[in-house]
Parts: C-alpha cells; sequence; structure tokens
C-alpha cells in the first residue's frame, strides 16, 4: 500500500494485522505470518511460553521483520488485563498492548466498562494501548478521551466466522472516530468480509480464526493480504451511487442509425 497505517507515530505498510493462535503448529504459524504480509503480530501473552524455556511462538517471530503486539486474550477484569499488560512490558515483549476484558463467556463480547477503566490505568502508565470494544458509538469517545490509540469494534463475535453483521455502526463510527485508526477486529470468515470492513472505511483489520480456521491456512492468508488490499483501494477510490433502474453504460448519443 502507498498510504501508511500510522498508529501512535510507528508506521506500517500493511493493513492486516494477524493473531497467532489455532494453528496446527508453530511451523504452519510461521508460514501463514509470509504468505499475510503483515507486519504487525498479535500473541496471547497468558498463551506463551515466555521464559522460553521450551520451544516457544516468540521464538518464530523475528523482532526485525514483524512488530510484536502482545494481547490480553482470556482477561475478565480490568486488573487481570492490567496485571497481564504490565507482565509483557517487564518480560519485554512490548509497551503496546492490545486490551481484552471479556465480559460474557458464550458471545465473547467485551466489557466495555473494565475496558475503560484499565485503558486509563495503562495509559497513565505509558502503554500504547489498542482496545478491543463494541461498536458503541458512546464508548469509543469515552476510549480516545482515555486515551486509546486506536478503536477496535468487533465485526461479529469473536471466532464465529460471520462477516460484518454490523456494516451501518462500522461506518457511523468511521464518521466519527478521525483522530485514531479504526480497526475491525473480530468477525472475519473470508476474503469478502475483510474487503467489505475495509471498504466501510476501516483502517486496518485483525483476524485469527479467519485464516487459522481454513482449510488451508497459508493460502487464506495470501487470500486476506489482497482483500484488504482492495478494499482498502475500493474505498480510497469511492464506489460508483447506487441506483435503482438501469443505466446504459454506453450512452444513446452519437449512435449511428
Amino acid at each position: 500500500m502507498t498510504d501508511a497505517l500510522i498508529i501512535a507515530g510507528r508506521e506500517f505498510r500493511s493493513r492486516l494485522i494477524i493473531g497467532t493462535g489455532k494453528y496446527k503448529s508453530f511451523q504452519e504459524t510461521a508460514r501463514a505470518l509470509e504468505a499475510s504480509g503483515a507486519e504487525m503480530v498479535t500473541v496471547a501473552v497468558r498463551r506463551v511460553n515466555l521464559d522460553r524455556s521450551k520451544e516457544s511462538l516468540l521464538d518464530l517471530i523475528d523482532p526485525d521483520e514483524y512488530f510484536l503486539l502482545p494481547n490480553t486474550a482470556g482477561c475478565y477484569a480490568a486488573e487481570e488485563a492490567i496485571r497481564t499488560a504490565r507482565l509483557a512490558r517487564e518480560v519485554g515483549l512490548s509497551s503496546w498492548i492490545k486490551l481484552e476484558v471479556i465480559g460474557d463467556q458464550q458471545t465473547l463480547y467485551p466489557d466495555v466498562q473494565a475496558t475503560l477503566e484499565a485503558t486509563r490505568v495503562l495509559v497513565k502508565e505509558g502503554f500504547t494501548v489498542l482496545p478491543y470494544t463494541s461498536d458503541d458509538v458512546v464508548f469509543a469517545k469515552r476510549l480516545l478521551d482515555a486515551g486509546a490509540s486506536a478503536v477496535m469494534p468487533l465485526g461479529a463475535p469473536i471466532g464465529s466466522g460471520l462477516g460484518i453483521q454490523n456494516a451501518a455502526n462500522i461506518r457511523i463510527l468511521r464518521e466519527i472516530i478521525t483522530g485514531v485508526p479504526l480497526i475491525v477486529d473480530a468477525g472475519v470468515g473470508t476474503a469478502s468480509d475483510a474487503a467489505i470492513a475495509m471498504e466501510l472505511g476501516a483502517d486496518a483489520v485483525l483476524m485469527n480464526t479467519g485464516i487459522a480456521g481454513a482449510q488451508d491456512p497459508v493460502l487464506m492468508a495470501e487470500a486476506m493480504k489482497h482483500a484488504v488490499i482492495a478494499g482498502r483501494q475500493a474505498y480510497l477510490a469511492g464506489r460508483m451511487a447506487r441506483k435503482l433502474y438501469a443505466t446504459a453504460s454506453s450512452p444513446m448519443e452519437g449512435i449511428l442509425r
């Protein structure tokens, strides 16, 4: 992409952010990362071997090639997420954190109030916070006021693969969220879902299961790369106006009789 994604002053060429869970092996993870063209990779702090006493996913992520974004997946309280973020920084992963505070175990919807609380604390401690949240405009504004460096609304429940179920809300958020990136997080199941998210105006898309859960994850990773690029280009180009009736592609004027 010729137009860069900028988060907290850092520039990224790729607008695809991918997770590292649910792959069949570390080797498959590495191949999918390469095929995706992603520069930012998110890792669940509570699910990796931080001391590297045995083979760890972290061994496959070259810090010179990928920007590591730790996440607080699996946390159900603000205090729990804050401790996890602190741990990630203490072991040298990053001072950036993808903040997840889950409020409901069945739907994995975020606890927006706890997310807001954790954002305030972590921003004050010098973290760059990228919070996973609902598509609620009011809470998006509150996260911005708290110092969030991005707003990351779900497109559908985590791991569902349903695609973008809240297009109108994403479009509204796009109009309101202008100072930081808007990143669709969760729900993408295939390449067309990623393209739609980008066409709605998202600055980037974060996904995991949509790639890892495919029959051929490496090929799907490459498809997602192209989908994000195509969706961004279509958004910048501006789609044609929708019309109820047909309009001839070739005008009648000048036709030989």
